[in-house]
């Protein structure tokens, strides 16, 4: 009977032992708790609080980001089916028996498009948030961006070592 006990023991904690371990050797991928230390978007929406609006700014700042989420709605259902797309071209080119190297340029450039026209509405948008600022508010925010960069380039410095 003691022995049954034993092994009985031993089936329970063996388990249990090495799934700690397993999980205590992982810790958590290093991401933080999803956290980035203050250098986040919301970090960035700080500065812009930090600039004193006027409440014209804030009511044309807000429609700007209306607009532009809906635009985004609109475009994502698109950009998805695209991206699909690529997906899908770039599996067959990979698994293709001999390699193809103009399709892959092609490919390539494709891709390499759709991410510069992508980069260039977010920029355009952006411009246009910026351009609501005085330019004082300007200068401000060149500041607050170049602090609020110097403090996350520190702690990511830090976190590194």
């Amino acid at each position: 009977m003691k022995t049954f006990k034993k092994a009985l023991a031993m089936a329970i904690a063996l388990p249990l032992t090495l799934g700690s371990a397993s999980a205590l050797a992982y810790g958590g991928g290093g991401h933080n708790g999803g956290k980035h230390n203050g250098c986040d978007m919301q970090d960035g929406r700080k500065v812009f609080r930090a600039l004193d609006l006027t409440d014209a700014q804030q009511d044309e700042m807000k429609s700007l980001r209306e607009a532009n989420r809906a635009a985004m709605t609109a475009q994502r259902q698109g950009l998805r089916a695209a991206m699909q797309e690529n997906h899908d071209q770039m599996q067959t080119l990979m698994l293709a028996d001999n390699f193809d190297d103009a399709a892959v340029r092609e490919l390539a450039r494709k891709m390499s498009a759709d991410q510069a026209e992508h980069r260039m509405a977010m920029l355009e948008n952006r411009h246009k948030i910026l351009s609501i600022l005085t330019p004082e508010q300007k200068e401000k925010y060149k500041q607050l961006q170049s602090d609020r960069r110097a403090k996350c380039e520190a702690r990511w410095a830090e976190k590194k070592q």
